[in-house]
């Protein structure tokens, strides 16, 4: 199995109220020694926004703004903003997040040339309702899970609950002329191309991609630490084997859940197409930071950097804090294709 290294909790709550109860899952942008840390923030009432820090290097705090770099501000982002992820493509930042209402999980972008001026694009993932989508599920092969969430949803938050859809992740660069994502609908991992991102404001852009879904899963759950569902973690990393996606998995058993972090490579000219992945965790909870917190069992990878040949992962540990794990860039894709595909 490949070593990783856990280097401890890098942020913890702050002394403000945006963030005073828990610091968990950043974006990350790395611009040479320079790390831009977007996190979740979460304050006493339970409230999401986004907040800012800056490292010099992997793991030297430089700077920790004390306001929060975004605030929800819509009737979707009532209860918060949750969960961002960055990429920049053509000289233009993609900040991707999750937008909560309460009862709805939906995907939201911001988007601009500067990084500290992104602007709102609004909401861009499908405003279907559940019972309407699992009309849709029928036209295209799709596992019983995709139902069983759909029910569980609709009981959780009743019958005008929309498709819970997260980790919408932009890969970082075109391919073959098109931007594509990663998104989730519980409880595989799909993918989506398209020409222009106001293609994810049309209902009959999401309609199509709904009746076609199962075309579209790339990753699914395959070992037990991953045996309720999967979704993405961080921006996946271009490298001369493929593309390596760290990812998240959940096992789940009567008394708990576990969430721990899985790695896979696909296809550079066809993500769709994977190459290998590991058939075990790359790292699982097992410090008392990932343990008990905010919620307990829980590593949650969201960002990447690479120095030299350390590739630091920065994930969300116990939904309360955020830390970091290292490891060897070049062993971990030795590793990986060590379990190619056939």
């Amino acid at each position: 199995m490949i070593k990783v290294k856990k280097n401890g909790v890098l942020l913890t709550p702050g002394q403000n109220n945006f963030d005073a109860h828990s610091v968990l899952n950043p974006a990350v942008w790395q611009e040479g020694e320079k790390i831009h840390l977007i996190y979740r923030a979460i304050n006493p009432d339970g409230i999401s926004s986004l907040g800012y820090a800056e490292l010099d290097g992997p793991l030297k705090i430089a700077a920790r703004w004390d306001k929060p770099f975004i605030e929800q501000n819509s009737r979707e982002e009532k209860k918060g903003v949750e969960d961002p992820r960055l990429v920049r493509i053509d000289g233009t930042f993609y900040l991707t997040y999750v937008a909560h209402d309460g009862f709805n999980a939906v995907s939201g972008l911001r988007l601009g040339p500067d990084l500290f001026n992104l602007k709102k694009n609004g909401i861009i993932s499908p405003k279907i309702r559940y019972r309407d989508a699992g009309k849709l599920f029928s036209y295209t092969k799709l596992k019983d899970d995709y139902y069983f969430f759909a029910s569980f949803y609709e009981r959780y938050s009743g019958r005008n609950i929309l498709v819970w859809h997260k980790d919408m992740i932009f890969f970082p660069e075109k391919i073959n002329g098109q931007f594509v994502l990663l998104q989730r609908i519980l409880p595989d991992i799909q993918l989506l191309r398209f020409d222009d991102p106001s293609q994810l404001k049309d209902k009959y852009f999401w309609l199509y991609q709904l009746i076609h879904l199962s075309e579209n899963v790339i990753l699914e759950g395959e070992h037990g630490f991953e045996n309720r569902n999967i979704g993405g973690g961080a921006v996946p990393i271009k490298t001369k084997d493929g593309w390596l996606v760290i990812y998240h998995g959940v096992q789940e058993n009567n008394r708990k859940r576990i969430y721990s972090a899985g790695a896979a490579l696909f296809d550079l000219a066809d993500p769709s197409r994977l190459i290998a992945r590991l058939p075990y965790p790359l790292f699982s909870p097992t410090e008392d930071y990932e343990l008990v917190g905010t919620v307990n069992n829980v590593v949650f990878p969201t960002g990447t950097a690479l120095f030299g040949d350390d590739l630091y992962i920065y994930y969300g540990a116990a939904d309360k804090y955020i830390a970091t794990a290292v490891v060897s860039f070049s062993g971990l894709l030795a590793e990986i294709l060590k379990h190619r595909r056939a």
